[in-house]
C-alpha cells in the first residue's frame, strides 16, 4: 500500500470494532467507526461485495457519525441462507440497526444491489430510519450483479486458486469499468477471499443471485416512508439518466439527485472522493432542513 494516498492509509489505520448479532437464525458481522453517542449511517454493499468495501470510507464520516457496514447473509464474513429474498436482507439492515445501539433513526446509504436493499428497507421499515440515499441503483431492471449472477457470466461458478496471489489476479468489477485507483482493487480483491480445503476462493454464496420471484422494485420505490436521495455516476451504465429520471418521478420529485462526475458504476472505488463530499454535503442538509412533504 505504499503507493496509496495518505488519506487512503490514514482510513484504513482506524481499526473498527467487529461484532457478530444474529437476525433470524444467521450470524451478520459488523464493524463500526466513530462515537456510538454521535448520528448513526449503515452503509450496505452491492452484490457479491462486503463491508470491506466500505472500509477505507467510512471512518472519513466518523468524526460526525456513527458508522456501521456490515455483510449482508451470503457475503463476506456473515453466514450464508438457504435462500435469500430481499424482504430477509431488509430485516437484516433492521437487525444490525438494534445491534448497534444508535441514538436515534440512522441513514442507510446502500450501492449497486445494497441501494435495492435500502429501497425496500425504505419501504417496509421507513418509520425506522431517518433517510435512505440510494448509490447507483435501477429499479426497472435487476441489479447489475444479479444480471450477471442469472447469466452465469460471473458468479454462478466461483472458482478456487491456489493461492491469494493468483486468485487477486482474476479479481474484476462487475460490470467492468476501468478504475484507475489500483491501491483499492487491491484492497478489497485480498478482503474478498476464504480459506477453502484446495486453496482460496471468493466470499460470496453464488445462489444470492438465484431468485423465487421477482420484486416489484417500482412499488417499493414509490411507496418508501423516509427521506430519501438518489445519486449516480455520470458515466454509469448501471443507471443511465432515463432510468434515474423514472426514479425521480416514482419519487413525486421530491428527492435529490446527485450525480459525480466522471465516475461509473462502482463510483465509491472510481471516485472516492468526489463521492464522499457529496455525502457528506448531502448528510449535513439532512441535519438542517425538513423534506418537503409529497403531494396528497
Amino acid at each position: 500500500m505504499s503507493d496509496a494516498p495518505s488519506w487512503f492509509r490514514d482510513a484504513i489505520a482506524q481499526t473498527p470494532r467487529h461484532d457478530v448479532s444474529e437476525v433470524q437464525g444467521c450470524p451478520i458481522h459488523r464493524m463500526a467507526w466513530g462515537d456510538p453517542k454521535l448520528p448513526g449511517v449503515v452503509l450496505i454493499h452491492g452484490g457479491a461485495a462486503h463491508a470491506h468495501w466500505w472500509s477505507f470510507l467510512a471512518p472519513l464520516l466518523s468524526q460526525r457519525y456513527h458508522v456501521v457496514a456490515f455483510d449482508l447473509s451470503g457475503h463476506g464474513d456473515s453466514g450464508r441462507r438457504p435462500s435469500y429474498p430481499r424482504r430477509i436482507w431488509a430485516d437484516e439492515v433492521i437487525g444490525v440497526i438494534e445491534a448497534a445501539g444508535f441514538i436515534g433513526p440512522p441513514i442507510v446509504v446502500g450501492h449497486s444491489m445494497g441501494g435495492i436493499v435500502s429501497i425496500v428497507t425504505a419501504s417496509v421499515y421507513g418509520d425506522r430510519l431517518a433517510g435512505a440515499i440510494i448509490v447507483d441503483a435501477p429499479v426497472r431492471k435487476p441489479d447489475p450483479e444479479s444480471d450477471s449472477g442469472r447469466r452465469g457470466t460471473e458468479f454462478r461458478n466461483p472458482k478456487v486458486y491456489p493461492d491469494r496471489a493468483t486468485a487477486k489476479q482474476h479479481f474484476r468489477l462487475v460490470p467492468a469499468q476501468p478504475c484507475e485507483n489500483a491501491f483499492i482493487i487491491d484492497y478489497i480483491a485480498e478482503r474478498s477471499l476464504r480459506e477453502v480445503e484446495a486453496g482460496v476462493t471468493w466470499k460470496f454464496d453464488p445462489s444470492v443471485f438465484h431468485r423465487a420471484s421477482n420484486d416489484v422494485m417500482s412499488d417499493y420505490l414509490s411507496s418508501v416512508r423516509c427521506r430519501i436521495a438518489l445519486m449516480r455516476g455520470e458515466r454509469s451504465r448501471v443507471v443511465p439518466p432515463e432510468t434515474s429520471e423514472y426514479m425521480v418521478e416514482l419519487l413525486h420529485r421530491n428527492a435529490p439527485l446527485v450525480e459525480i462526475p466522471e465516475a461509473y458504476h462502482h463510483l465509491i472505488l472510481d471516485q472516492p472522493l468526489a463521492f464522499i463530499a457529496a455525502l457528506r454535503a448531502l448528510l449535513s442538509d439532512w441535519e438542517h432542513s425538513v423534506p418537503r412533504q409529497p403531494p396528497g
